[in-house]
């Protein structure tokens, strides 16, 4: 069988085409620590993408994620970029569904970034700002909205919302000045606390110009990653709909620590909200291994390299 190593903003993860016959050889809450041990070019793995079939209507597949720790998650912005890329092979059309845990979302291919530097864009959704959806719980019952929580930080306001996934989001002068109380958050709300019960990402993000920010986030059942797909995105409504509301169905610049996403929050007649999350879907290996999971070949591509020389360009500009 053949799997892949993938990235989408240096976000990495094992991809995995999962037939209805695959047995793993571990339980899957063991499976990430599992091949990190197994496969050397796995060991920085922030989780595990499963490309499942599926008989949800008009979808190509269907997602699922395992992250780092073996806990699953509901969404990964990042990941699925990797999953559209890889059915994009067998899709009739560069626009289709992968169904996910939440919803069936749709995806697109998009021009390159740069040369070997494919680009997948994909619906973030649904959102929901009410606080039962994260879960959150002691913080009152009405919406947290750029809201003061004392309890949580005496300097900070927030925004809490689910894109599925739950996010916590507060904008501060500088990231990098801010991370050391981005760590202490995000270990306190991801240990057992009386807000979060099952945990959220929490995500500080600075204003670089009206349509530019810098976000990082500590994500839940992982910690610091270099991206985080539904925090970017998380991160993109809350800027839009505290600060400036004229920029619905405008393109928003996402730095990271990983590399530049493209964001658009759209807002429908109807009143329902979602995101396009448009970045890079690059594989830097190919990994043939057996029914264990032990690696019989392992190749490099030229993919890491051309993403490497896009970042850095993008470092000069």
């Amino acid at each position: 069988m053949k799997i892949f190593r993938v990235h989408g903003s240096e976000n990495r993860f094992a991809l995995i085409p999962a037939p209805l016959s695959l047995q793993l050889p571990v339980a899957e809450s063991q499976f990430p620590a599992y091949l990190r041990q197994r496969i050397p070019v796995l060991r920085n793995i922030d989780g595990v993408l499963l490309v499942c079939p599926t008989t949800h209507s008009g979808c190509q597949g269907r997602m699922a994620i395992i992250n780092s720790d073996g806990t699953h998650a509901k969404m990964c912005g990042n990941g699925l970029r990797a999953v559209a890329r890889y059915l994009a092979s067998t899709a009739s059309s560069p626009t289709f569904k992968v169904a996910t845990d939440e919803a069936a979302l749709t995806v697109r291919v998009h021009t390159d970034l740069a040369p070997g530097v494919p680009a997948i864009g994909v619906e973030i959704s649904p959102v929901r700002f009410q606080p039962a959806a994260l879960p959150m719980t002691n913080l009152g019952g009405a919406p947290v909205i750029n809201a003061a929580i004392p309890a949580l930080d005496p300097h900070l306001r927030f925004t809490a919302v689910a894109v599925p996934n739950p996010h916590l989001i507060s904008f501060v002068p500088s990231v990098r000045e801010a991370q050391a109380t981005l760590e202490k958050l995000g270990k306190t709300l991801n240990a057992p606390n009386p807000y979060f019960p099952d945990g959220v990402n929490v995500s500080f993000a600075e204003v670089r110009n009206d349509q530019t920010l810098f976000v990082q986030t500590y994500e839940r059942g992982v910690g610091f990653t270099n991206a985080c797909g539904t925090g970017m995105a998380a991160t993109s409504l809350s800027y839009v709909t505290v600060h400036h509301p004229e920029l619905v169905e405008q393109p928003l610049t996402i730095f990271n620590p990983g590399g530049m996403v493209q964001t658009i929050v759209h807002q429908e007649k109807t009143g329902r909200q979602w995101i396009e999350l448009i970045g890079n879907a690059t594989v830097t290996h190919e990994i043939t291994v057996n029914a264990d999971f032990a690696p019989l070949s392992v190749v490099e591509t030229n993919e890491e390299h051309a993403y490497q020389q896009w970042v850095h360009q993008l470092s000069q500009a």
